[in-house]
């Protein structure tokens, strides 16, 4: 996930990601080692002065005629709590079974509402 500072410096962190069927992608902030609380995180510090935010999710093979990548654009939060942050918190557990010792229950979640999606190459399966 890639976020701007207040000085629009772009900082870019591998995340674990859901989207809910919709437009919208779930990230937690999970138990994988950090050197800061939660608060102090850069990317949620980025988030709460600017919630424009961008994945970028690519496909590599070796036939480079297979490559593809996606880029979703859209504004993010960051949910403490409430109906919607314990679903993203279960669809999250659904997907990552390495959440059942990862994620601290009741961790925060990142929402973010895609507004835009770039796309390039070859997008659909890859055949064996």
């Amino acid at each position: 996930m890639a976020s701007v500072d207040t000085n629009d410096r772009p900082h870019v962190v591998p995340i674990c990601f859901v989207l809910d069927g919709t437009s919208v992608v779930y990230s937690a902030i999970d138990l994988k080692p950090k050197s800061v609380d939660t608060e102090n995180l850069r990317r949620v510090r980025n988030i709460s002065n600017n919630p424009s935010v961008s994945i970028l999710l690519d496909r590599y093979t070796e036939d480079w005629a297979q490559l593809a990548f996606v880029i979703l654009h859209g504004a993010a939060k960051v949910l403490t709590q409430g109906v919607e942050r314990n679903r993203a918190e279960n669809l999250l557990r659904e997907k990552y079974s390495q959440y059942e010792e990862l994620l601290q229950p009741g961790a925060p979640m990142i929402k973010i509402n895609v507004g835009r999606i770039t796309s390039w190459g070859k997008l659909t399966e890859i055949s064996d």
